[in-house]
């Protein structure tokens, strides 16, 4: 080893020890006769002391040293005078003897601390400058851990680690693919896989009882903060279970990793039904960390010849507690959040319900105190709160509540990145209606079971069906989601049918897996954690590519290596792959 200690060790019981050290310049300071130079590696800074009185050479070699170099130094660990109680090392320095510089570097194009002066599209082009930085070094930390925790604990379990396929066939459900040409089989395309999905059911079926997999994935859509087109999953499937057995177990190692990760503990998860959650939050992934509740109170509020709301098809209102002193101005920015086009309400209705019993709200002219009272009653406020009300299409309406909701939360600091509020989510809707094509599509997976008690309406009303599916939601955030899979090849053709498919093309495309189910595949089911965002969630970011060492853009871009690229004429002429000319 070229180094007896990194920069992050040393210690004051250290002191009068020879010690080698090799990083990275930080910081180059001249002061009369000394110079102080801070070497930073990946585990600290130490301080490395040059004095011109006993080596003037030396010290003169040292000022030359310009950011970012990088050096060895060997020389003897000092108590320093003036100490530093911000890092670790503060209490010590090294006085110099020897200097090698194993490689000088340019001058950085952004500033290499924790407070940088580079932006985000400038860092991503250097990223492996940017990942030495502090921050972006303890994220990449922290997901080393939490998938040193994940294999500690499904190994705990009893779970075998498989590798799947990364070429894999194209299929019709799902996002879109990625497609890899084939060179030894023309004319003939591998995508890469969205999820291992059917290769663990093949698992289940040669009876690989416990499966899981820290997996890449990949999906061709649009990008944001949480996505991105290459993203890790815990993939995880298990046999003869029941979904009380899969809620056990993930819950379980949800546990896990707050107390090996974050010191902390979870209580048990509460369990609400995707009904219920569209009804109290608006969404299927509530933030549990406060109350204020989606109340609905069209039955109430109609009839009062007030045109927004007779032609509302449903009017939904959220009790802000404590809330009834806001200003014109706050009420006003609050309007104008729910008018954003990505919230899509067209107004915003308020009613004050002061601590004196006064009532003061926008619809005045058209409804009574009395009225507006039993407003109150059905939004369950009480003096002091301020009540936000929005009118419309049911879907929208719902959508544009749960969005205020959130936005409510975060204004009077009841959703606390500290605070942890896990839950189930379950009895999600088996299919969903595609009104342009006129069909439905599989909300989960097509492989997903429904509920034993909703098989009958498979034949009579399959919009009622409802799946043996569940996700765990913490924060407002999906954090994982799955299903107990169909494992009898009749049932399974059966739900092919209802979306869509013809025999041939169910056989074309999944063949392999209805084959498998007849030769004896046993009663299995999953689920899939979402590894980038739980690491986001840990770390406290809202975005997933802070966890990630080289992440793509918004554009899917890597503007590091400048990906994706043009190929040359020869490999598309290999591929066998004709490019349209472009249309101008």
């Amino acid at each position: 080893m070229l180094r007896t200690n990194s920069c992050g060790e040393l210690r004051l019981t250290d002191a009068g020890k020879q010690v080698t050290l090799c990083g990275w310049v930080q910081r180059n300071r001249v002061m009369g006769g000394m110079t102080f130079i801070d070497l930073r590696d990946r585990y600290g800074i130490t301080q490395l002391v040059f004095n011109s009185e006993q080596n003037k050479e030396l010290c003169n070699e040292a000022q030359k040293l310009g950011r970012e170099f990088v050096i060895k130094a060997t020389g003897i660990v000092a108590e320093r005078s003036s100490k530093n109680p911000k890092i670790p090392t503060g209490e010590i320095e090294v006085i110099v003897s020897s200097l090698e510089i194993l490689n000088p570097s340019k001058t950085p194009p952004f500033t290499i601390e924790d407070e940088t002066d580079g932006g985000e599209d400038l860092r991503m082009k250097f990223r492996y400058l940017d990942i030495r930085r502090n921050p972006v070094k303890k994220a990449l930390l922290l997901r080393h851990r939490m998938a040193q925790e994940t294999r500690c604990f499904f190994d705990q379990q009893g779970f075998i680690e498989i590798e799947t396929p990364v070429l894999i066939k194209s299929t019709p459900e799902g996002a879109r693919d990625f497609i890899v040409p084939s060179r030894m089989n023309p004319h003939e395309f591998y995508a890469l896989p969205q999820s291992p999905q059917t290769f663990k059911q093949l698992l289940m079926v040669a009876g690989i009882d416990k499966y899981f997999q820290i997996v890449k994935c990949f999906r061709d859509e649009d990008l944001r903060a949480d996505r991105q087109p290459e993203f890790t999953q815990v993939d995880c499937e298990m046999s003869f279970i029941e979904q009380e057995d899969i809620l056990q177990v993930f819950e379980k190692y949800a546990v896990h990793l707050f107390h090996n990760v974050k010191g902390l503990k979870l209580q048990k998860f509460p369990r609400i039904t995707f009904a219920d959650a569209m009804r109290d939050y608006g969404n299927d992934k509530p933030d549990i960390r406060f109350g204020m509740k989606l109340k609905n109170i069209t039955s109430v509020v109609k009839g009062k010849n007030f045109k927004v709301i007779d032609d509302a098809q449903t009017v939904l209102a959220i009790a802000s507690e404590g809330c009834s002193e806001y200003t014109r101005k706050q009420l006003d920015e609050l309007t104008d959040f729910v008018k954003r086009p990505q919230i899509g309400a067209s107004g915003l209705i308020y009613v004050k319900f002061n601590t004196d019993g006064s009532i003061k709200s926008s619809v005045d002219k058209f409804y009574s105190e009395d009225d507006l009272k039993n407003w109150m009653l059905a939004a369950e406020a009480k003096p002091g709160d301020l009540i936000l009300v929005l009118a419309g299409d049911e879907n929208k309406i719902r959508k544009a509540a749960s969005e205020l909701r959130l936005e409510m939360g975060h204004r009077l600091g009841l959703r606390n990145p500290d605070v942890f509020a896990p839950l189930w989510v379950v009895d999600f809707p088996l299919l969903e209606w595609d009104e342009e094509a006129k069909r439905f599509h599989a909300m989960h997976h097509p492989f997903t079971s429904p509920l034993p008690e909703d098989i009958p309406l498979l034949d009579s009303d399959p919009g009622k069906v409802r799946a043996n599916a569940y996700d765990m939601v913490i924060n407002g955030v999906e954090i994982g989601g799955g299903s107990i899979r169909i494992h009898n090849r009749k049932l399974q053709q059966k739900l092919f049918s209802l979306l869509g498919f013809t025999k041939e093309q169910a056989e074309s495309q999944f063949g392999f897996l209805m084959n498998a189910f007849e030769y004896g595949a046993p009663p299995h089911g999953g689920i899939a954690f979402g590894f980038d965002r739980l690491c986001s969630l840990f770390g406290g970011s809202d975005s997933i590519r802070d966890y990630m060492a080289f992440p793509k853009n918004n554009a899917g871009r890597d503007v590091m290596i400048d990906a994706p690229s043009a190929i040359s004429q020869h490999q598309l002429d290999e591929l066998n792959l004709v490019l349209k000319e472009k249309q101008y």
